[in-house]
């Protein structure tokens, strides 16, 4: 049987944050995800990642948790290293949710995570996120 929470994520799956660490997404489990993609290169970024820590701030002590996970698979908007996403976060935004390492979410080598994600609830264009 799938280890599952409320909301339907495997807590068996891992992911690496941005220094490399490995997290079991059970440390979550109790825990409402938000969870996102995220690029530094966006015409968007610098409303999206203000935004986020805002809701992040204003919910954290409910229980919700804000998992970023870079990509690069969006007109190459992500193109640092996983220190330099970190950098960028931390420094220019002050980001306190996790940031996870540059993943892809999209095509044969998705993190598990997004696989399992999008096998869970396909879109109404497919399985592919836009």
């Amino acid at each position: 049987m799938v280890s599952q929470s409320s909301k339907g994520v495997d807590l068996r799956l891992h992911c690496q944050d941005a220094r490399g660490n490995d997290v079991n997404l059970s440390f979550y489990k109790d825990k409402v995800l938000l969870i996102v993609n995220v690029t530094s290169q966006c015409g968007l970024t610098n409303s999206n990642y203000t935004e986020l820590s805002q809701i992040y701030e204003k919910y954290k002590n409910q229980g919700l948790e804000i998992l970023a996970f870079p990509c690069n698979q969006f007109g190459a908007q992500e193109p640092g290293t996983n220190e330099e996403i970190l950098e960028f976060a931390c420094a220019r935004f002050k980001a306190e949710c996790p940031i996870f390492g540059n993943v892809d979410v999209n095509g044969e080598n998705a993190a598990p995570l997004y696989k399992f994600l999008k096998s869970s609830k396909g879109g109404l264009f497919g399985d592919n996120i836009k």
